[in-house]
């Protein structure tokens, strides 16, 4: 593989030391080609792509990619645990109260960690987790009517 080339989901699995299997490749590019999908949205996803799998094997193939930094667990209060193949940077989410709908909001001011805190208590701090909360449009815009 050259510098140009893009690795394969298969080959990213196996440089993050993972075993790969259909199931695995399938889940990844479920996350990867969905929005901030939930466990059974991504459970769906892998069906469609390889048939059954028990839910039981969707967490704990979602809980070795994430440990393996392939893909990024958000969990937002009060909202079951999403998913996202986003990585590698320091961007936050905005949460609809109403509808529960997820969107990425990028670092807007700074550097990573984008904040500073008030009193790091000796921590070393490389990032900083915010979620910001509010109604989305189409939820703003029945509230409205």
């Amino acid at each position: 593989m050259t510098a140009s080339q893009t690795p394969t989901t298969a080959e990213e699995l196996r440089g993050a030391g993972l075993r790969v299997t259909a199931a695995r490749v399938a889940l990844l590019e479920t996350v990867r080609s969905g929005d901030h999908l939930d466990v059974e949205a991504i459970a769906s996803g892998v069906r469609d792509r390889v048939g059954h799998i028990s839910l039981q094997a969707v967490y704990e193939a979602l809980n070795a990619l994430a440990a393996a930094g392939l893909v990024r667990r958000i969990e937002p209060a009060g909202s079951p645990a999403r998913f996202e193949g986003r990585i590698g940077d320091n961007h936050h989410h905005i949460v609809c109260r109403s509808c529960g709908v997820v969107a990425d909001v990028d670092c807007v001011v700074g550097h990573a960690p984008c904040l500073t805190a008030s009193n790091d208590h000796g921590f070393s701090i490389d990032e900083a987790e915010v979620v910001f909360w509010g109604l989305c449009p189409d939820c703003s815009t029945a509230r409205t009517a």
